[in-house]
């Protein structure tokens, strides 16, 4: 995927976040097919973009932002919350009585979260790393996307190393199961 230039890491990961937003809505309102495949474009989103998060940025904002650690350790608190709820919601199924209002919970919890880093995590990394800099991470973000698991792997953890060490052959299985998924659909 080209990336525009003029996009750094923080741009990208603010598109995110309002693509995130905009598709919980479209989600509950959604019936039949339409809803699930919303909410598996949705469960993609945000696995991928978590995992990028963990991977390049997180490690950053703990370095380079004042009270960096705790910052970051309440961000990654609030991923594992998130990836568990993900988990569930994809567990159950579009079509459980229960999924639109467990999906408002995750909504709430996603916004949150996105909120706190547009207000605090990401100040601080504009303010402390260099413009120049911020415009590499932004290739450097949509590389470990490229490589990131396409669901919620909770059992991986919220590190890092335990993302750059699971990430990839978790990616391979999730990108496998979703053509076979996206094929059977398609061809039955």
């Amino acid at each position: 995927m080209a990336r525009r230039q003029e996009k750094d890491v923080i741009d990208l990961l603010v598109e995110q976040h309002e693509m995130m937003r905009s598709l919980f809505p479209r989600v509950r309102d959604a019936k039949g097919a339409a809803k699930r495949d919303l909410f598996e474009t949705l469960v993609r989103l945000l696995a991928v973009h978590e995992t990028a998060e963990e991977e390049v940025v997180h490690p950053i904002a703990r370095r380079e932002i004042a009270n960096g650690e705790r910052v970051v350790q309440a961000r990654r608190k609030e991923e594992a919350d998130a990836k568990a709820r993900l988990t569930e919601l994809h567990d159950l199924g579009v079509d459980h009585p229960q999924f639109d209002a467990k999906l408002e919970t995750l909504a709430d919890a996603v916004d949150k979260h996105s909120t706190s880093e547009e207000d605090i995590e990401f100040p601080g990394l504009r303010e402390k790393v260099s413009p120049e800099d911020l415009m590499k991470l932004a290739g450097v973000l949509e590389s470990a996307e490229a490589m990131a698991p396409t669901r919620p792997h909770p059992a991986t953890g919220e590190s890092a190393t335990a993302n750059t060490l699971a990430g990839p052959p978790l990616a391979l299985f999730d990108r496998a199961r979703d053509r076979i998924r996206d094929w059977t659909r398609d061809n039955t």
